[in-house]
């Protein structure tokens, strides 16, 4: 069966357009209470949110559903993602939702669910929540109502988390960061964390209005970031995004540090230190970074873009690591979903083990030149069959010449289309990567 309503990264859309209204959240909330409360021993959900100003709206909408499917819901307030992910565990909950829109700007919103174990849910448990929303509310008996609770010390809870997933004697005395938390969901965890690790810390981004998540600032905006390093003699720059799941990093010189970068560090530290057998990225890797892992000895794969599928690929090999170039690093010895400040923690491990900055951590790989562009649809995004665009590719495949490559991949949250081009010669891959990219706009949009 095709679902409906979820995507490869929960629901999610513009607030006040179906399905992101009050009444469809409501609806939401009670046809996953008829799955959870059928299908767990546990009555306990609990609902975290970034800082947008609908989160309030969709909270109560949501608490109203489950309650009256029996739900006993606990509210986080403003939380990372991926805390939300850890406290569903710790409070063996049944399920956690987060309202959330990751680095999309306020005007959109959106719902993901995580499982008690703190993964993603299933396809079959989003199909069969999907059952119900077709369906007309039925309220429980008074008796047999949820109710709602607060959790207050949330943050100091996952705080704490965070700092227990580096060894004890880590210090972060002595080393200068700025962090980005882009208005979002990370603006009262980050710097704590950082600061209690030793760090002298300057933020950004830190004082949210429900209306400047990810404006101008975040890992999709990272240019205040790179200033700031720069002014204040940093020794590097961390931004997250809204909801805290993925990061990108600056160096002490101002230049950007990608997911797939970052990864890669993680992975050499791992090696050094103790065992990396393997390592998932996605399609959207850069090809170096598979290339340098590999003559390290260390196995890698891809999967489907989507920490999802990164998720499940890295459970199939047995690996503990795995990522996404925009960010999305998951250590799974450590947590069960993308964390941008665990992953952050990592990096920052990994240098005070070199003892070097982390430009120069990263130094061994040269990055190939990846060109990415966006091409909006009026809704199709099944390109295989079309023979202009096939031969777009293969034109562009066959001037690479064995050394690049090229992609295409519908947007599992945009209605747009992806058009990658990957190879040595900058001013190739860029040209190329038009070329594609107007052949798709136009069959895409026909």
């Amino acid at each position: 069966m095709i679902k409906k309503y979820f995507g490869t990264d929960g629901i999610r859309g513009e607030v006040g357009q179906y399905p992101i209204t009050p009444d469809f959240m409501m609806q939401l909330g009670w046809a996953a209470g008829q799955v959870l409360m059928a299908s767990s021993d546990s009555k306990r959900v609990l609902i975290g949110k970034d800082t947008r100003v609908s989160g309030y709206m969709f909270e109560s909408a949501l608490e109203a559903g489950l309650i009256a499917a029996g739900a006993e819901v606990g509210l986080l307030g403003p939380m990372p993602t991926p805390a939300i992910a850890y406290l569903t565990r710790t409070f063996h909950a049944a399920a956690g939702i987060v309202i959330s829109a990751s680095h999309n700007a306020y005007q959109d919103n959106g719902i993901k669910f995580f499982s008690a174990a703190g993964y993603k849910l299933g396809d079959s448990v989003e199909l069969a929540i999907e059952g119900y929303l077709d369906q007309p509310i039925q309220t429980l008996s008074l008796d047999k109502l949820g109710k709602a609770f607060r959790i207050p010390d949330a943050a100091g809870r996952y705080i704490e988390y965070c700092k227990s997933t580096v060894p004890r004697d880590l210090s972060l005395a002595g080393m200068r960061l700025v962090v980005d938390c882009g208005n979002g969901a990370t603006y009262h965890i980050a710097p704590k964390v950082f600061r209690e690790l030793g760090a002298d810390v300057i933020t950004i981004g830190t004082d949210p209005d429900g209306f400047n998540i990810n404006r101008d600032c975040g890992s999709t905006s990272p240019q205040k970031l790179q200033e700031s390093v720069m002014a204040e003699g940093a020794d590097l720059g961390v931004a997250f995004d809204g909801d805290g799941d993925r990061l990108i990093m600056v160096d002490r010189k101002g230049q950007l540090v990608d997911g797939d970068q970052l990864l890669y560090l993680i992975a050499k530290f791992r090696k050094v230190t103790g065992k990396c057998a393997g390592v998932v990225g996605t399609l959207m890797t850069n090809l170096a970074i598979e290339k340098q892992l590999v003559s390290m000895g260390i196995a890698f794969e891809r999967a489907q873009v989507g920490d999802r599928y990164v998720m499940q690929m890295m459970r199939e090999h047995g690996y503990f690591l795995g990522g996404e170039s925009s960010g999305h690093i998951i250590c799974s010895d450590r947590t069960t979903t993308g964390d941008g400040v665990v992953s952050a923690l990592q990096v920052l491990a990994a240098c005070r083990h070199f003892e070097i900055p982390l430009d120069e951590a990263i130094s061994e790989v040269v990055m190939f030149p990846q060109v990415l562009v966006n091409v909006k649809t009026q809704g199709r995004s099944d390109l295989q069959s079309d023979s202009k665009v096939q031969l777009a590719v293969q034109s562009a495949q066959k001037k690479l010449a064995g050394s690049g490559r090229v992609l295409l991949r519908p947007s599992g949250t945009e209605p747009v289309i992806r058009v990658m081009v990957e190879g040595e010669d900058y001013a190739l891959v860029t040209s190329l990567a038009e070329e594609v990219a107007q052949v798709v706009s136009l069959s895409a949009n026909s």
